[in-house]
């Protein structure tokens, strides 16, 4: 199993997991030609997708879902209230706790507190080796609910969206800083880390810093978190999404 990034951020966000048997897209929120290109940096070719995942509807995850799935007769997965969001035609509609299969992968959708209509993310696992991911951002809050299905990872792309303070001083308006550091909002730097701390992190090798804010947090600084956080007895392979690039392929 192995994961890579079309792009992280709040400008578009896409991830692929590859198993045995083809690969699933993570929400799209490029155009059809962004994505073709993006996806050309990976060397892989659309018909390898067997299953496009959708989160939730917020256009940086969903406005290129419907083409994407149309060009490429993808099928879409995801929960009703995404769909209706999203005025997708045809889907297979999922829950909250559900589980199914694509790709030779197990995945199970998790709910998450974030402000769309019913929102979801994903946890995958290769059943031949035991091998786990996690996939994780668009959340206002750490619930108990969340550190049950993530703990037990062997890898996790795990939100970084803001820095406190970048929010606090930064341009944004009142409502809109309400809105981001709400408990339906996104991950902060602080919340993340203590998502870490709390799961069950002994199989943990490959973390993945994503969905970083370009106006409210730097890669720089999460850079120094992540390193604090390997210093204190978390000797695992680190690294960071971007905007533009996201990911080459990571082997999990």
């Amino acid at each position: 199993m192995r994961l890579a990034s079309l792009g992280s951020g709040s400008k578009g966000n896409a991830t692929l997991v590859e198993g045995a048997e083809g690969c699933v897209l993570i929400d799209c929120g490029f155009s059809l030609r962004q994505f073709e290109q993006r996806l050309e940096r990976l060397q892989l070719a659309p018909e390898a997708i067997r299953a496009l995942l959708v989160t939730h509807e917020h256009s940086d995850h969903g406005s290129g879902v419907a083409k994407v799935a149309a060009r490429y007769g993808i099928p879409v997965v995801t929960t009703v209230g995404t769909a209706r969001c999203l005025q997708l035609e045809q889907y297979e509609a999922i829950r909250g706790g559900d589980e199914f299969c694509f790709a030779g992968l197990s995945v199970r959708a998790v709910t998450v507190p974030h402000d769309a209509a019913e929102p979801v993310q994903f946890v995958f696992e290769e059943p031949a080796s035991g091998l786990r991911l996690g996939v994780l951002t668009d959340s206002g809050h750490v619930s108990d609910h969340m550190i049950d299905a993530y703990c037990e990872l062997d890898a996790l792309l795990l939100e970084f969206n803001y820095d406190d303070a970048m929010l606090e001083n930064g341009p944004y308006p009142p409502r809109l800083k309400q809105r981001i550091a709400g408990r339906h909002g996104h991950l902060s730097n602080t919340q993340s880390l203590g998502l870490l701390q709390r799961i069950d992190r002994q199989r943990l090798k490959r973390l993945i810093a994503g969905h970083l804010s370009e106006k409210n947090n730097r890669p720089d600084i999460v850079a120094g978190l992540l390193r604090d956080w390997q210093g204190s007895g978390n000797p695992c392979d680190t690294r960071i999404a971007c905007q533009q690039q996201g990911f080459h392929w990571v082997d999990i």
